[in-house]
């Protein structure tokens, strides 16, 4: 299957050609027992070392698990490892999916940190335990942090993908052939939008939010491509409120990091129900409503 990385391609790609795929409806989340900022990964985290407030970052999970079983979805819970205090970004350590009989498969990260590559062996055995056939990279080099870079387009079997930063483009020739799915590598070439969720949100079969400044030209161009409506987020709530962070149900219910003011208003101009949480411990390390969960069968 072929990776995408220019208009050209694009063109050869029909979204309505596509296998459809069922959209996963359960929550799996990692609670915050030891998470803190101990080291600089990105650039959210400079200025927080040490600076978590324990008691608030709890009460901001546990609000935001509530917010997700509020919405009818499931949310089920890895523990969480002394040690590895990344580990409540559950986004990142492995890409789920189903096969052509729709059987899930989780493929595994490989990450950039060595610190957090630790966790991966928790989450893969956590998946074993529950039937999922466990896929892995070949190539060691390759670096790759499932669904933190690795986006599923809604309702069909196809992927965008971020890298530059925390996953490498060589890794989704691998991907796009072992899950034999076509994918829209999109390259992140600022320091602080490090991971794809930072700075795409996918709203719909047809809509997708975004911080442009993210993007090449390239990008943006594909994304305009594949996206009939692109709704465009401002530097302010990029930045400050993490909005492009957040995460849609049902194509209808926004959830997303409270005080991003002019994207609230333009997702509610949009027809989207917008729910407002506040997840400001964790943006201090880089993350907020899309990090904190892995969408899961």
């Amino acid at each position: 299957m072929p990776v995408i990385t220019s208009l050209t391609q694009a063109q050869i790609i029909n979204i309505s050609d596509l296998p459809s795929r069922i959209e996963p409806q359960v929550v799996l989340m990692c609670p915050p027992d030891y998470f803190e900022v101990k080291d600089v990964k990105n650039a959210f985290m400079e200025g927080n070392l040490g600076k978590v407030d324990f008691e608030i970052a709890r009460e901001q999970w546990k609000e935001l698990s509530n917010t997700f079983q509020r919405l009818g979805k499931e949310v089920c819970v890895i523990k969480a490892v002394k040690g590895l205090e990344d580990m409540v970004f559950a986004a990142n350590q492995a890409l789920p999916g189903l096969d052509e009989n729709n059987k899930p498969y989780v493929l595994l990260s490989h990450m950039r940190h060595p610190s957090r590559r630790q966790e991966v062996p928790y989450y893969q055995e956590w998946f074993k335990e529950r039937g999922y056939q466990i896929l892995e990279l070949t190539e060691s080099e390759l670096l790759f942090e499932g669904q933190g870079d690795a986006i599923w387009h809604p309702g069909k079997k196809m992927l965008w993908g971020g890298y530059g930063h925390r996953t490498s483009l060589e890794a989704y020739k691998e991907i796009a052939e072992k899950l034999s799915v076509p994918l829209v590598a999109l390259e992140l070439h600022t320091e602080e939008f490090y991971h794809l969720d930072t700075c795409f949100c996918v709203l719909d079969p047809k809509t997708v939010l975004i911080y442009s400044e993210a993007f090449t030209t390239k990008g943006l161009e594909l994304i305009h491509h594949f996206f009939e409506r692109v709704i465009e987020v401002t530097a302010q709530d990029a930045k400050n409120s993490f909005a492009c962070n957040a995460h849609v149900f049902d194509y209808k219910t926004v959830v997303i990091q409270r005080g991003a003011v002019n994207t609230v208003d333009k997702l509610s101009q949009a027809g989207f129900e917008v729910v407002e949480v506040d997840t400001s411990e964790f943006i201090k390390s880089g993350g907020s409503v899309f990090c904190l969960k892995m969408m899961i069968y």
